[in-house]
């Protein structure tokens, strides 16, 4: 019988490979320690930065965050397989190919908080806090490369430029800009805080001396300037091709000046009614406005807005002053800021026009009922598994989930501070945790949803529960104040919300509310109430939409004795 042997090679093979980057910044930048976000960005394609493709849409890129405390001048710092990354988790996970490679520094500052809490945030710029285009970050130059997380490769990169500061924007004969120091504020924040606004003064505003103004006040996020208005016609020149994804057409860019043109000329036409337009600057540390609400984590901004900086400018530029003559609107968050500061502050405003507004009954936050569900991100099931929808189209088609939207904001940030839409709502609706920052409404990683936060969000941020909790003091001083308009296909589901806040409104009879509540049919995010036009015109005409119905709740409503003409020269 042959013996038979049976000859093993051993090969040495490594038990671990991977990519890593060493990150760092020169001396010629800063020679003191920074703390912040340290974000890694990969993009498949040069259309632009990557730092600009990070998005919610199919078309984004590729993120991935560390946190970084005390990051001394050409130090290197490491962002390995560990580092969290979205909507790819790890970098080991990446398709091996060449991508564009970029990194960027979200710069924390230290705030010493009125609450005896000390947190470390990043600061706005007065750019409206948003981390890819801050003043003062530190970011490199994309950087072409061979990625292969199969192989032990180390890339270096160096963040050799900083983010230059924000131009200031221009005044004219009928836009003003002012920007002022809170008090208010700046006890909360531990260091001077600034609010300011765009004005749009009516014509005839030097001639007419003796004119007082009504007020529009236009909420919505950070604006660089007033917008949606243009003294000149449309630049000939602007090409006509460029596409816009989101509404399907071309020459959008000369429709938008065609439009503000077009305003320009009502604004200062004949008979038009004569009022104060403003649009709020008021971006915090964790957003690019403040939900112009008082807050445990951002401090008093309601208290700011309504009694320091409202009547800081109806002096400066003659408004009447009264709450019968203040006006409120917006879209979106703007349209949530306009009914919230209708119903926290009942007799300064006279009328609110929320236009699809962030959530206004947290039974339907989106898709997220956060009293009744246990998981933010996935449908209850024994045994299947479903994650909740995020963001649709008109046909219902879904292009990202509530958990991936999560997961974006925590590459982009920990503790609230990604800057962007779920962590602002915690940053506003929240109580302040141990550490000082917002107490998580559910667990960013997981979706398992806290319900202690919850009921505090519910006393305290819940409108339409509010406002059926507190009906029997708020509705007579209401009455007459509330229209929400909303297309029933909102990309972010807020339409929900509408229905829910819709049924208690109807329902109520003492008093009965005696506003306005309308829906799109198929329309998309932003539609605010105009049943003639495509949203991508009425999104547009905020400015001028509004302003028959609020000549007539003037004239329904104004006190006795009211000045009703000196502003309709």
């Amino acid at each position: 019988m042959k013996k038979i042997i049976l000859l093993f090679i051993i090969i040495s093979i490594p038990l671990f490979s991977s990519v890593k980057f060493k990150i760092s910044f020169p001396k010629k930048l800063t020679n003191e320690a920074q703390d912040g976000r340290l974000l890694l960005l990969l993009a498949t394609n040069d259309k632009s930065e990557p730092r600009f493709q990070i998005s919610d849409a199919l078309s984004t890129q590729l993120v991935f965050g560390i946190d970084i405390d005390g990051m001394k001048p050409g130090e290197e710092i490491i962002i390995d397989e560990n580092a969290f990354g979205y909507p790819i988790e790890s970098l080991k996970n990446i398709p091996a190919g060449e991508y564009f490679v970029q990194a960027i520094i979200n710069r924390y500052e230290t705030f010493n908080l009125k609450t005896g809490h000390i947190v470390k945030l990043p600061p706005d710029k007065w750019e409206g806090q948003h981390w890819n285009t801050k003043p003062g970050n530190y970011f490199s130059k994309p950087l072409k490369i061979n990625f292969n997380s199969s192989n032990n490769q180390t890339i270096s990169i160096s963040m050799e430029n900083e983010i230059p500061p924000i131009q200031e924007p221009k005044e004219t004969k009928y836009i003003k800009h002012i920007k002022m120091e809170s008090k208010l504020l700046t006890e909360f924040w531990g260091r001077p805080t600034f609010i300011g606004a765009h004005i749009l003064l009516p014509e005839g505003f030097e001639e007419h001396t003796e004119a007082k103004y009504p007020l529009m006040i236009f909420h919505g996020h950070f604006p660089s300037d007033f917008g949606g208005f243009r003294e000149n016609p449309p630049d000939p020149n602007l090409p006509t091709n460029d596409y816009s994804d989101r509404f399907k057409i071309y020459g959008y860019n000369k429709i938008v000046q065609e439009e503000a043109h077009n305003f320009y000329k009502t604004w200062t036409s004949k008979n038009y009614p004569r009022f104060l337009i403003i649009e709020i600057q008021h971006a915090t540390p964790y957003y690019d406005d403040s939900y112009a609400v008082n807050s445990a984590s951002q401090g008093p901004y309601g208290d700011a807005i309504t009694y320091e900086l409202i009547p800081f400018i109806e002096k400066k530029f003659r408004g009447i002053g009264e709450g019968w003559a203040r006006f409120l609107y917006g879209g979106s968050t703007g349209g949530w800021e306009a009914l919230a500061a209708q119903v926290f502050y009942p007799d300064e405003y006279n009328g609110c026009f929320a236009a699809c507004p962030d959530p206004i009954d947290f039974r339907a936050f989106t898709t997220v009922d956060i009293y009744q569900n246990k998981n933010a991100y996935e449908y209850e099931s024994q045994f299947k598994k479903l994650d909740r929808p995020g963001h649709r189209n008109y046909l219902g088609q879904i292009s990202a989930t509530v958990k991936q939207m999560n997961h974006r904001e925590l590459a982009l940030g920990t503790k609230s501070r990604s800057g962007d839409q779920f962590d602002i709502w915690e940053a506003t609706y929240s109580p302040q945790d141990v550490d000082g920052y917002p107490k998580r409404i559910w667990d960013k990683y997981t979706g398992k949803i806290d319900s202690t936060v919850a009921q505090y969000w519910k006393e305290n941020y819940d409108l339409r529960y509010i406002l059926e909790r507190d009906w029997k003091k708020l509705g007579p001083k209401l009455k007459g104040k509330i229209n929400i308009y909303c297309g029933d296909m909102d990309n972010y589901y807020l339409n929900n919300a509408v229905y829910l806040t819709e049924d208690f409104l109807e329902k109520t009879t003492d008093p009965y509310y005696g506003g306005d509540i309308d829906y799109g049919d198929r329309a998309e995010h932003c539609w605010n109430g105009d049943q003639n036009n495509p949203n991508y015109i009425s999104r547009l005409r905020y400015n001028s939409m509004y302003v028959p119905k609020i000549l007539k709740r003037i004239e329904e409503s104004a006190p006795k004795g009211a000045d009703l003409k000196s502003w309709r020269y």
